[in-house]
């Protein structure tokens, strides 16, 4: 059953483990949202401010149809993980994608399927949304992550990566 079969829940996983995924669409959810944030800042050793991360959240929630979404896992009750959908245009599909910017899932869950949940849900709401593809990307030296996305049949793509500061 998909989160939109299911009035906005989603109830996905593998044997291992049922996972309820909804969508962060209020200030009680972006304040259970940011501890994982935050730990997933850590994880990329990076360190922007809890309001510019609550920021990005009510922004979402603010404008979901053109903005995109934030999901959050919960098994048992307890908040494991969480994925972010922003809602882009790419030239070479020729329409409407979904970028999985964000990807977590916390250390206790890891390998029960909670990840693979998320993406899944990941793909339901792009499907929903009108995007032909959802992408997203990893660090190189994620071995971890990278298993699940070649285990769940992903297409791997090889580009280098720039940016500019624009601040």
């Amino acid at each position: 059953m998909t989160a939109a079969e299911n009035g906005g829940r989603g109830v996905a996983g593998d044997n291992d483990t049922a996972v309820d995924i909804t969508i962060v669409s209020s200030e009680v959810q972006v304040q259970r949202l940011l501890p994982l944030v935050r730990a997933y800042c850590d994880f990329y050793s990076v360190a922007p401010s809890n309001e510019s991360l609550l920021l990005v959240s009510r922004a979402l929630i603010a404008d979901p149809i053109h903005e995109g979404v934030q999901l959050l896992a919960i098994d048992g009750g307890r908040d494991v993980g969480f994925a972010t959908i922003y809602w882009s245009w790419e030239t070479t599909t020729g329409g409407r994608i979904g970028v999985m910017n964000d990807l977590y899932v916390d250390a206790s869950a890891r390998g029960r399927g909670v990840g693979s949940a998320l993406i899944e849900e990941c793909v339901q709401r792009a499907r929903a949304h009108g995007a032909l593809k959802l992408v997203w990307q990893t660090a190189v030296d994620n071995l971890v992550a990278q298993r699940v996305y070649d285990n769940i049949g992903a297409t791997r793509e090889a580009w280098v990566d720039y940016w500019l500061d624009a601040r």
